[in-house]
Order: structure tokens, then sequence, then C-alpha cells
């Protein structure tokens, strides 16, 4: 069977030189057989039509190991800078990642221009892979606060590889391929994350030291490089060359400030990263609290195990929850009602959250609720924040999406930084004091969603 490019232009044309970048052909429809198995496959958690399968399945794939890799990670980070510093200093190093990002984004940017698709890809994951060994050495030696430099780096990776992987997965589809198949693909998230701190927390239990746990990290994202060489294999000439040009950073800033929807998308990166990373220092507190009155937690070893444990645990149920919601009810929810279906769920949830925490609820319902908060961030509002860029310009895709998704959200992080600040220095704000403010500001992110639902509808109908 021949590839299917549906309106393809003669080869050649202008036309189809421009179309490159939306129209895709498919490769591995000339499998047959195992096409056939993949589309089935998948089909039961979205709209995956003849052909589209395999390249979604390996996506998956690397997906899911690419977030293994980074909760392993994000769980290692945990006792390092809670033991090395306590919630505050988690709360401050956060901020300390926006001005990391000032320096990394522009550099990133630059090799963007420089190098096609696939070097870009290697070059990160190869860079990354390095610097975890890194760390590893300099753990050896008991250096006085790695936990606070591996907690900003651990923002930088997130940043660079896993936002790095859904640029690429945008390069391949078009927009309406985009918003049927992104739930899908997402699975990949919600599966690996749980696994990754799964495995985390079992090896915590055994007795493993935290550092020794990021050879394992490096090697999972060895493995990552696979699947996008593969994915690259099947679509060497689709957007193969430079994935941006020469002033992206710059431009991108610009873009954001004049477009309105684009600042309505800041804005509610601005406030979500608010109570998102605010929320965190009040989880940060309640744990440290619970451990400290726990006689099987004393001493700084002891310490280090039940935090880290906690956490394995903690994110190993987030992220089974938001396997079910990304699985059974994402694909459903944008095909039932929009991007509201998706867009509007997070904030609910966290209203849910910080009301029971302001009614005095204890630390168990507080964790469960704040499960489902977090679960529901890593599913629906994980493909939502991808979904919104759908329809906006190819430039917008990627110089202001890269702006919005690193500075922006960590600007979230710095205002953050300055509520818990502010509470914790001059107010003497408690758990209850600040779950009341985030309701203020989980208010203002509602409707700041809503006006983008509207926008991004009437955007659907009036191009770009």
């Amino acid at each position: 069977m021949r590839p299917v490019s549906v309106g393809r232009a003669p080869r050649g044309s202008a036309m189809a030189r421009q179309a490159v970048g939306r129209v895709t052909r498919w490769p591995e429809i000339e499998g047959g057989r195992p096409t056939a198995r993949a589309d089935r496959l998948l089909r039961p958690f979205g709209d995956v039509r003849h052909g589209e399968g395999p390249t979604a399945l390996v996506l998956l794939a690397t997906l899911f190991v690419v977030l293994c890799g980074y909760y392993i990670c994000k769980t290692v980070r945990e006792p390092l800078i809670l033991t090395g510093g306590g919630a505050e200093v988690k709360a401050y190093a956060a901020a300390l990642q926006a001005l990391v990002l000032m320096v990394a984004v522009p550099a990133y940017s630059r090799l963007a221009a420089a190098v096609s698709r696939r070097t870009l890809v290697i070059s990160v994951t190869v860079f990354f892979v390095l610097n975890l060994e890194l760390f590893w050495l300099l753990g050896t030696f008991d250096l006085p606060y790695l936990g606070v430099a591996f907690f900003v780096w651990v923002g930088i990776f997130n940043n660079a590889v896993v936002a790095q992987f859904w640029s690429y997965a945008n390069d391949l589809y078009s927009p309406e391929r985009g918003a049927r198949l992104f739930p899908v693909i997402a699975i990949g998230a919600t599966l690996g994350s749980p696994v990754g701190a799964w495995a985390a927390g079992r090896l915590f239990d055994a007795g493993i030291p935290a550092l020794s746990l990021l050879h394992l990290a490096a090697g999972l994202l060895v493995v990552s490089l696979a699947g996008y060489l593969r994915v690259e294999r099947w679509h060497a000439t689709t957007n193969s060359g430079p994935v941006a040009r020469d002033g992206t950073t710059r431009d991108g800033f610009a873009m954001l400030a004049r477009n309105p929807y684009l600042r309505l998308i800041c804005l509610l990166l601005l406030l979500l990263n608010v109570v998102n990373t605010t929320g965190e220092y009040i989880l940060s507190r309640a744990v440290l609290a619970a451990t400290d009155a726990t006689g099987a937690c004393q001493g700084d070893a002891a310490r280090e195990a039940c935090i880290g444990s906690f956490y394995g645990h903690y994110f190993f149920w987030v992220n089974v929850a938001a396997i079910g919601i990304q699985s059974l009810l994402v694909s459903r929810l944008v095909r039932a009602v929009g991007i509201a279906g998706v867009l509007l769920v997070l904030p609910i949830a966290s209203f849910v959250t910080y009301a029971m925490a302001l009614s005095g609820a204890g630390f168990q319902a507080f964790r469960w609720t704040k499960t489902f908060e977090n679960a529901s961030d890593y599913s629906a509002m994980n493909t939502a924040r991808h979904m919104l860029w759908l329809p906006t310009t190819r430039p917008e895709k990627y110089a202001a999406k890269q702006a919005a998704d690193t500075f922006v959200v960590r600007i979230g992080d710095v205002l953050a930084a300055g509520l818990v600040f502010a509470g914790t220095t001059w107010l003497a704000m408690d758990r209850q004091a600040f779950s009341g403010a985030l309701l203020v500001v989980i208010a203002l992110w509602f409707g700041v969603a809503w006006l983008l639902v509207t926008e991004y509808r009437r955007r659907q109908t009036t191009p770009a």
C-alpha cells in the first residue's frame, strides 16, 4: 500500500514546500499488519486513524521513558533539598530557576537555530546524561548546597527534555492531528511518571542512597534516544532542518506582548504556577511536620529515608490517578466539550483542595485532595496547555511558546516564592492562611481560563 498524503501539491512546488509542516507522510503505513495492530491498540484511547498508530505508539513509549527518568530525578531532589535547607529554601530555589533560564533559554534557541532537529535531540539528551553523572560525582564529596543546585537543575532538565518532546511532536503533527493524538501520546507521561516514582520509592525503601539513583535516570535518557531516532527514520524529510531561527527568544517575547490571546496564556501560566508552587510548599511543611512527629523518622538518615519514601509513594498515587484521567477521560472530554473539558478541571480541583485545607482538614485528607489536584494537572491540564497553541501561527508555536513555557512559568514560581517569603517572614502565615490566599488566586485563574476557552473557540473558526 502506498503512503497517503491528502491534498498533496506537485513535488517541488511552492505549495508543497509550505505544506511540509502541515501534511505529514506516514511511511510506516507500508508495514501492513504491524501498522494495523498499533492502530487498534491505541483506538480505545482516542481518535487514531489508519497509519497513525506506529508513530504515535513510539512517541508514547519515548515519553514514557523520559518521564520515568524525570520522576526518578524529581523524587531524589526532595530529600536532598528538604534535608539540606527545608521547605522555605525549596520555594526560593524554584524562583532561582527563573534566573538560570534567562541564560539557558537563549542558549537553547541558538543551538536550535544552528542544527537539525535530530542533532538537537541528541545533543540535549547527551548533555543531561553527562550532567547526571557529574551530580553523582559531586555528591561523593558531600558538597554544601548540592541539594539546591540539583533542585534548580531539575527545573531546567524538565523544561529542556520534557518540553522539547512536545516541541518535537508539534513539529511532526498538523493542528488537526495534534488535537486528536496529543491526548493519546500524553498517556506515555501519565504511565512513565508513576513507574519512575514507584521505582524511586522502592529503591529508597531498600536503602539505596539518593544520588545512586541518578545512574538509572541517565540510562533511561539514553534509551529515550532510540525512540527519537526511530521516528526520525520514518519522518526524516518532515521539517528536518533547524527547528528555530536566530532571534526566536527576542521575537517570542515580542509576540507574547502584542497578542491578547498569548497574553492570556501567559497570565494563566503565572496563576497556575503560583498555586502549584505555593501548594507544594504547603505540602512540604506538612510532610516535615508529620516526619518530625514520627519516632521512626528521627536522625538524619532515617529522616531522609522517610521523606524520600513518602514522596515516592505520593508521586506514585498521583500518577496512578493521572493515568485513569488521561486514558479514560481526557480524549472523551475534548470530543464532548472541547478545550473547556480539560482546561477547567484543574482550577476546580485546586479550589476543592485549598478550601478543605482552609477548613482545617487533617494531613491525610489534605494529602489525598492534593493527590487528585496534581493528577488533574499532569493529565487534563497538561493536555490543555499544549492544545492552547494549536490555533496559533507556526512562529508563535516555536518562539512564543518557548518563552511562555520557560521564563513565564518560572516567573510564576518567583511570585510564589515572594508569597512564601512574605507569609513566613512578615505575616507568620500558617497552612490555613496560605490556603485562603490561594483561593483568591484560584478565582482569578478560573476567570482567565474561561476567557481562554472563549478565545480558543473563536480562533478555531477564524484562522490565526
